[in-house]
């Protein structure tokens, strides 16, 4: 079978496969972004997007990817005068730490093993030490295939007055996310992850207690500019008109399905998956107690990398899953199951790879990850 990009098998952790709904809806002719057509269609995201945050308050729509957010975020909140607290344990925990470091030079970076935890302990003892203007983590860590648990995270940052700022990238219409109940000040959100819309825009949700303390930082991304432009359905600069368009079908879609039940079908296959990889014998890379609902991280098999599995589910089978990053190249796999993605997929994914086992004799069980899958679908 030779790889073919409108028919495959889509399960990276990101962008995600994209509904046609929302393709279409790119297809529409230029359009006027100083005129009212437009403005209308960032009036009907403006009233969507608590649909996807799970919340109200300030938010903003920027051209630009998920990186973009995180750096309109860190240059607008990020005191200059204050210590800010990053936390890091995997490859975008530590972009957040090099982000944030481009901004101040009053940096406690505490980190931990890529796929563990954070100890509690030791982020109260680095807030402890008083003058901590701003938190930031990393909600969901995809190149670990773990999702930080940020409930006992959030009464310690509260106590000491910083601002919380979270990379929800991956997390946000994939994992539950308490923003009021957590007291996140900013959470950004990627167009291409729960949501399922094409790759290029940055959603930010703000607190009242954040567009507060805003400051200049960045002249493209400076979140007041864009907020007061909003308040006239417009953008500050020229935004990317045809993924506005596709974002509000995303949006819609998300209505229709309603953010729990998104919520429980990503949930519902991530332990799928994992209990698929156990029947195949392969073990997960992170800690199973904080794997992730939007990706799951599996280890290769002893002496089979990249190109004896990965590479054969593209080439032979038209499945595409990601490889690891970093250190871990090579030596995980992981398979993305946010945003449209649904059994049919895992099936296949899993079919295959029980198949590339087989022929390396290295199969416990014929079907069992077919199995595992069936019993857990509603």
């Amino acid at each position: 079978m030779t790889f073919d990009p409108e028919t495959t098998t889509f399960l990276i952790a990101g962008p995600v496969r994209i509904h046609p709904r929302v393709l279409r809806a790119m297809s529409m002719p230029s359009l006027n972004h100083r005129g009212d057509y437009f403005h209308g269609i960032v009036a009907e995201i403006r009233e969507l997007l608590p649909v996807l945050f799970g919340a109200t308050g300030h938010q903003v729509i920027l051209s630009g990817s998920g990186t973009a957010g995180l750096e309109a975020v860190y240059a607008s909140l990020v005191p200059k005068e204050q210590r800010t607290v990053v936390l890091a344990n995997g490859n975008f925990g530590e972009r957040t730490d090099q982000i944030v470091r481009r901004y101040s030079s009053r940096v406690t970076t505490v980190s931990a093993p890529w796929g563990k935890p954070f100890d509690p302990a030791a982020v109260a003892a680095a807030l402890e030490g008083g003058d901590v203007g701003a938190v930031c983590v990393v909600h969901n860590e995809t190149s670990v295939g773990l999702a930080n648990d940020l409930a006992p995270i959030a009464p310690l940052v509260r106590k000491s007055g910083a601002l919380f700022l979270v990379d929800g990238i991956s997390a946000v219409a994939g994992i539950p996310e308490d923003i009021a109940g957590w007291g996140i000040d900013a959470v950004v959100a990627g167009s291409q992850k729960g949501l399922a819309a094409p790759a290029g825009l940055a959603l930010v949700h703000l607190s009242d207690r954040a567009v507060s303390a805003l400051h200049p930082g960045t002249f493209y991304l400076d979140l007041a500019a864009h907020l007061k432009s909003l308040e006239k359905n417009d953008t500050p600069w020229t935004p990317a008109v045809p993924l506005f368009l596709a974002l509000r079908e995303a949006l819609l879609l998300l209505k229709e399905e309603g953010l729990a039940r998104r919520l429980e079908r990503t949930h519902r296959l991530a332990e799928a998956s994992r209990g698929a990889a156990d029947a195949l014998g392969l073990a997960l890379f992170p800690d199973r107690a904080h794997a992730s609902d939007t990706v799951t991280a599996i280890r290769n098999p002893d002496g089979m990398g990249d190109p004896e599995l990965r590479k054969v589910l593209e080439r032979e089978y038209n499945v595409l899953v990601q490889g690891g990053q970093g250190a871990l190249t090579g030596k995980i796999f992981r398979i993305g199951h946010m945003g449209i993605a649904d059994w049919p997929d895992l099936l296949v994914t899993f079919a295959a790879l029980e198949r590339i086992l087989g022929k390396a004799h290295r199969l416990p069980a014929p079907g069992a990850a077919l199995r595992a899958i069936v019993e857990r679908m509603p």
